[in-house]
């Protein structure tokens, strides 16, 4: 239970009720589409976001998005209401609320998404919320590190996402998701492989497939109410919902098939086997979670109508028990004070309708009749049996299942039933707005169990979204006859009741087998301690603190990438001409030459500063004889405020010779100026040997006095076409300005106090 909470406190409070009443009423709105897309119908909304790159705020509801707005709303909703009274009485709830209905409307917002960019926008929203809400108990360092480790894990999974996103955009010439699955297949593209790279990275990154499946249970830092929404409807199901979106582009391949049947089916089988391993309940469930997710993964991978709908089925089923399994173990440790699988026994008596409700939930994840989960087994196994690859997928679901059915009994039998160890504190009932949600969802997937075709009316539009075409259904069978499926779902029974039985020895041995596989979890911690160890590093070597360092730094590179550049488009400067040049130009080039050299070659501060003065002076007269009046007057008074301000510096500037007298050699400095001059020198003869074009001297000479009614050029386009570029020019002035009134005002007190220090111990001597 979380901290800080007071099972008295008021718990019907805005910062409660509102979210609960916006999602339910979001629900309810949802649910007014579904007969519409039950019988085939699209909705699509669409607003012109950045036109430019041809990118819109698009959202597209159909089947699949329907189904998963549904789950998200519905489960959200008596979640909402379940937080209320968990976290009764907590001096942070409001900002908990806040940040679980920023949760809910960000995983909203990407399964809706039509839109890639938007989606990917919401991809990263959920990420950033999800991190609020596991490290929601910041004062714990668990919660910090664990909450941090979801958000770098999955962020760089988004990050790859992102780059596959964009690589659609440029070979498809859409962003539009729609409109990218109504043509078909990438996979004729000569990148579908690095796409389809990408885009695996950011799914299995955000549903913890194995390897990269670590981050999940240890979300169980956050409080009951976010494990139990984070891991039924939202998250975690983020890249199963994008492989089920993208189905129609990315699916078709042996890539495809392999991929998610091998990432999907290890997941599976190694999620189920730890599970068993663990004691606390929450960590149990956990484990489940990443099963159902390796699952769904692995059905994906199939093309059949079959494999669809069991992943569609199993979606739903699992959304519905995991998350009445999640709040019911909230309740248990609301009431005892515990969750270890070995103290907890004999609570029916006292907390009947938690048992009911648990025993509903944990029968439809073991496949038990008449319940919604045994039909979503049967379909699945019917599944497997018709794809290429039956004997990977039986074995992987037959192992899962069963280890399922012992777990089902370990979470809702042995706390309920079976014997009973010292709590912390004598059980009760849960309050009913913490019992209203687990019991909801139980008696949901029984009545979906015993009328499939209420099921039927949210899965098979879904099952149409992710084929890209209108499929016969009708698999959502309670009764299907004797047959293959059954028997496989017969041995999955009597496999799972043994595991249950031997499951405490077992547990002995999978401890003694964890401590000798790789913990991938300890060298996640490891690669940021090397990562951190790198960065500092690479800090000490670039942040040496000296300005000139810096400088050199920033020009080398400058002066690299300028030539390489012009090194690979091949020589196109022509040869420079000097021929047309006055006496006057000649004497301009010769001034500036001339303080250049002073400003090298002085051993003296002041007069290396009135050298560059008189290198800012010629710069003036040549803005003076190309027709630049005001140009030249701003150098000019720029120079002089520069000679001005360096000449007050100097006085407390070091000389420019060291201690002994001898003047400092730079030849680095003087290759690398050397360098930064030609480089400049040939940029410029490049462009101006281009032929000029006019058209932006043609607009601001007919629109300089029509538009901004000014006749100098220069100032109208500084003063009004610029004005945003003048004024942000204006705040930096005036910010380093104040910036520097603000440094020596505390110089001068600190100076102040330090004399006054002085005078005090004179006064005492």
């Amino acid at each position: 239970m979380a901290e800080d909470t007071d099972p008295n406190a008021p718990w019907i409070t805005l910062a409660g009720m509102l979210p609960v009443a916006i999602t339910a009423a979001l629900f309810i709105f949802f649910a007014g589409y579904l007969p519409g897309i039950a019988a085939g119908d699209t909705v699509r909304w669409a607003w012109a976001w950045i036109p430019s790159l041809d990118i819109a705020l698009s959202f597209w509801l159909d089947g699949l998005s329907l189904m998963f707005a549904l789950l998200i709303t519905g489960i959200g909703a008596l979640v909402m209401l379940y937080a209320a009274r968990y976290l009764a009485g907590h001096p942070q709830y409001p900002r908990f609320s806040l940040y679980l209905f920023l949760f809910m409307l960000s995983m909203l917002g990407l399964v809706l998404a039509d839109n890639l960019i938007a989606l990917f926008v919401f991809w990263e929203l959920t990420t950033f919320t999800s991190y609020l809400l596991i490290g929601f108990s910041h004062a714990d360092p668990k919660s910090r590190r664990n909450a941090l480790q979801a958000l770098l894990l999955t962020a760089a999974g988004g990050l790859a996402l992102l780059a596959g996103f964009i690589l659609i955009g440029i070979t498809q010439g859409t962003f539009e998701l729609s409109v990218l699955n109504a043509a078909g297949s990438l996979s004729g593209d000569a990148w579908y492989l690095p796409i389809l790279i990408l885009v695996l990275a950011g799914a299995f990154t955000k549903s913890a497939q194995v390897p990269f499946h670590f981050w999940l249970p240890n979300a169980m830092a956050a409080p009951t109410p976010v494990s139990a929404y984070l891991h039924s409807a939202t998250m975690v199901k983020g890249g199963v919902y994008l492989l089920a979106r993208m189905h129609p582009s990315l699916s078709g391949t042996e890539v495809w098939l392999w991929t998610l049947t091998l990432f999907g089916g290890v997941t599976t089988v190694f999620a189920s086997v730890m599970a068993l391993r663990q004691i606390d309940l929450k960590q149990t469930l956990a484990y489940t979670t990443l099963m159902a997710l390796g699952t769904l993964v692995m059905l994906l991978g199939g093309a059949s109508g079959y494999a669809i709908t069991a992943a569609m089925a199993f979606l739903l089923v699992h959304s519905l028990y995991k998350a009445a399994l999640f709040l019911m173990i909230g309740v248990v440790d609301h009431a005892t004070g515990t969750r270890d699988a070995d103290v907890l026994g004999r609570l029916a008596g006292k907390m009947p309708a938690t048992a009911a409700a648990a025993g509903l939930a944990a029968l439809s994840m073991a496949g038990i009749p008449p319940l919604l989960g045994f039909i979503a087994k049967e379909v699945a196994y019917a599944g497997a049996v018709q794809s290429p690859v039956w004997p990977l997928l039986i074995l992987f679901g037959l192992t899962a299942n069963a280890l399922m059915v012992a777990v089902a009994a370990i979470v809702a039998w042995r706390p309920f039933f079976g014997p009973q160890g010292q709590l912390p504190r004598p059980p009760h009932e849960g309050p009913w707005a913490m019992l209203l949600g687990p019991m909801a969802l139980a008696l949901l997937g029984l009545a979906l169990g015993l009328a499939p075709g209420y099921a039927a009316l949210l899965v098979e539009p879904a099952v149409n979204a992710v084929l890209g075409a209108p499929d016969s259904g009708g698999r959502l069978k309670l009764w299907a006859g004797f047959n293959l499926p059954l028997l496989l779902s017969g041995v999955t029974l009597a496999l799972g009741l043994v595991l249950y039985l031997r499951h405490q020895s077992l547990r002995d041995r999978l401890i003694w087998l964890e401590a000798r596989v790789p913990d991938l979890d300890a060298g996640w911690d490891r690669l940021l301690e090397h990562f951190m160890a790198a960065a500092k590093g690479q800090t000490r070597l670039i942040q040496t603190g000296r300005l000139r360092h810096y400088l050199f730094a920033t020009f080398t590179v400058i002066v690299a990438t300028v030539a390489v550049t012009m090194l690979a488009r091949g020589p196109a400067a022509p040869a420079p001409s000097m021929g047309g040049l006055s006496v006057r130009e000649w004497g301009i080039a010769g001034l500036i030459l001339a303080g250049t050299l002073a400003v090298v070659l002085t051993r003296a501060v002041m007069t290396a500063i009135i050298a560059l003065g008189v290198v800012g002076i010629g710069v003036a007269l040549i803005f003076i004889v190309y027709s630049a009046p005001d140009v030249a007057i701003t150098q000019l008074l720029v120079e002089l405020l520069v000679v001005v301000l360096f000449a007050v510096a100097a006085l407390k500037m070091p000389p420019a010779l060291d201690p002994e007298g001898r003047q400092r050699h730079r030849p680095a400095d003087a290759v690398l100026a050397l360098l930064a001059g030609s480089v400049t020198t040939l940029v410029l003869l490049m462009v101006t040997s281009l032929p000029f074009d006019r058209r932006l001297s043609d607009f601001f000479e007919a629109s300089s006095y029509a538009e901004a009614y000014g006749r100098n050029i220069v100032n109208v386009i500084l003063v009004d076409f610029r004005a945003l570029d003048t004024f942000g020019e204006i705040a930096v002035v005036v910010t380093a300005a104040l910036g520097a009134f603000a440094l020596l005002k505390s110089v001068s007190k600190a100076r102040t106090r330090s004399g006054g220090a002085e005078g005090d111990r004179e006064d005492r001597a």
